[in-house]
């Protein structure tokens, strides 16, 4: 089962692993059925027929294992194929199976492990106790033990690692990116923000995007500067200070007179993807003023489990200095103010403001990307979607304040007008970002049911336990091109932004222009934010 395809491609290294704790999942679940069958005293075959049993299902799992391996290729070529992707000549059964096998004896260990670690404390406790209470109580207390080494020990010194690790990454300076001369620029001498504190990221964005020549040149036109701001982790101690500084180089720079402000939050390490803004500052003629704040080093997965509340926190404290600064300011000269965020900054960007506090002066709307299956907005809308949309592409109430795109589109298509608070999701059908669920492991997701979409399998099928982890590995070592997956590519974004901000003054041949320069065509990397391992280009 686990050989199948799910959404994405992935290398024979990571399809072992999945197939070790494929077969440790099954191999358990026959030690628990046994162990069930004991207890109550049922039955059991005589000697002879167990030995017969057990060599018909030998044979019976060798021929399912060697036909699985033998369809393997070709269940990942074809999800290649539907990609863009070259084709592989072949999955190495050695590497699978010799990576399986480990992965299997290893997890084995630990469940032996505790075994009798759980036979010891129940055996112990029958001096005090009942057997069958000191049965339950010794499983009760090998779980705490166990959980406490995992969680406490070995989880936590990993994530420590780790996080010394990126912090480390986070504090390099590109000798290639200078310090800006402009005192308009954050990071200048001017600026209330320190360079060498705004963490690698930060520097990136700030030195990346279009110049307003770059811009007028394009256009054939007159255009501004855009205007970019972004607040390190190590610019100030709290969330508060942080998001106070934002807002008061917003101030500096007049980014208040701008048509459009967008408050930006950035994935885990504080990525944010150059495209995700270039295409809007292109569209507005540099008349955009963007800003976000960092919450992490961590890449996002990591960030989640570690730092959830806090990147919550962050994006919280930086919307309501910006929103309460932007509702006092007279409603016919303030920009038009709009949230944005891919992957986990667009779970954080959902958290960090409440509708109750904005139903009376609403900001004009939000473009979230790859958004988490926690996203809280995302999750309630896709549930309660029109009947016959499916769960990869809802429409919801016809697409009045929420729409949802893909790479066909879909923003700017629904049966009603779209209304002054607008909503858009951005998302792929196939980036397990979005369409993984914990329940996916004893239950089949509404998306697979159906019509399924042009970039999903047809093959892939919904296993118990085999298809949570094969998402899970697809949301970790994945790999797609540009256009699928986790990867969102710049005319998509293009598209988005023009549905959910309408910029003035484009035809249709000046549009496709624009897509066809932010194209960038080919080429993928692996599923994770750019500074943690990126294939070749």
């Amino acid at each position: 089962m686990s050989l199948a395809p799910s959404l994405l491609p992935r290398e024979d290294g990571v399809q072992g692993v999945i197939s070790g704790l494929s077969l440790a999942a099954g191999y358990g679940t026959g030690v628990i059925g046994w162990w069930i069958w004991s207890y109550f005293q049922l039955p059991v075959a005589r000697p002879t027929i167990q030995w017969r049993i057990q060599a018909m299902a030998t044979v019976l799992c060798t021929l399912l294992a060697i036909t699985s391996l033998m369809q393997a290729s070709e269940w990942q070529n074809t999800l290649r194929h539907l990609m863009g992707m070259d084709p592989v000549t072949g999955v190495q059964a050695t590497v699978v199976g010799f990576v399986a096998f480990a992965v299997f004896l290893a997890v084995l260990l630990v469940a032996r492990l505790f075994r009798r670690t759980f036979v010891y404390l129940s055996r112990r406790l029958q001096r005090f106790v009942p057997a069958r209470v000191s049965h339950l109580f010794g499983a009760l207390a090998a779980l705490l033990l166990f959980w406490s080494i995992i969680d406490g020990v070995l989880f936590s010194f990993a994530l420590r690692a780790a996080d010394r690790s990126y912090q480390q990454i986070d504090a390099l300076i590109d000798p290639e990116i200078d310090s800006p001369q402009d005192p308009l620029r954050t990071g200048s001498e001017a600026s209330m923000l320190r360079w060498e504190q705004l963490g690698r990221q930060g520097r990136r964005f700030l030195s990346s995007g279009p110049r307003a020549a770059d811009i007028a040149q394009f256009t054939d036109g007159v255009a501004q500067e855009p205007i970019r701001i972004y607040v390190g982790l190590n610019s100030a101690e709290t969330p508060e200070a942080r998001a106070e500084l934002a807002l008061a180089e917003l101030q500096r720079v007049n980014a208040f007179d701008r048509s459009v402000l967008v408050i930006m939050t950035p994935t885990g390490t504080g990525w944010i993807d150059p495209a995700s803004i270039d295409t809007l500052e292109y569209m507005h003629r540099g008349d955009v003023a963007s800003v976000a704040a960092q919450y992490s080093y961590l890449p996002s997965p990591l960030a989640l489990m570690q730092e959830a509340e806090y990147g919550v926190d962050m994006a919280r404290a930086l919307f309501q200095a910006i929103y309460r600064h932007w509702t006092r300011l007279p409603a016919d000269q303030r920009p038009g103010m709009y949230l944005q965020g891919m992957s986990l900054g667009a779970l954080n960007s959902d958290r960090s403001f409440d509708f109750y506090d904005i139903i009376d002066d609403p900001f004009a709307g939000a473009l979230w990307i790859g958004p988490p299956f926690r996203s809280e907005t995302w999750r309630d809308v896709t549930q309660r979607r029109d009947p016959g949309s499916p769960a990869w592409l809802p429409r919801f109430r016809g697409g009045e304040v929420v729409r949802f795109a893909n790479q066909q589109g879909g923003m700017d298509e629904a049966p009603v007008d779209w209304g002054s608070f607008r909503i858009g999701f951005l998302q792929y059908p196939s980036d397990p970002f979005t369409f993984f669920d914990p329940q996916t492991f004893y239950r089949e997701p509404d998306w697979m049911s159906g019509e399924r979409a042009p970039d999903v399998s047809a093959d892939l099928r919904w296993f118990p336990v085999v298809t949570g982890l094969q998402l899970a590995a697809d949301m970790a070592f994945g790999i797609a091109p540009e256009g699928y997956g986790h990867e969102y590519a710049p005319e998509h974004y293009h598209d988005a932004w023009l549905a959910l901000t309408g910029p003035q003054g484009w035809s249709e041949q000046s549009l496709q222009r624009l897509r066809d320069m932010h194209s960038s065509g080919g080429g993928y990397r692996i599923i994770m934010e750019p500074t943690i391992l990126r294939a070749p280009q």
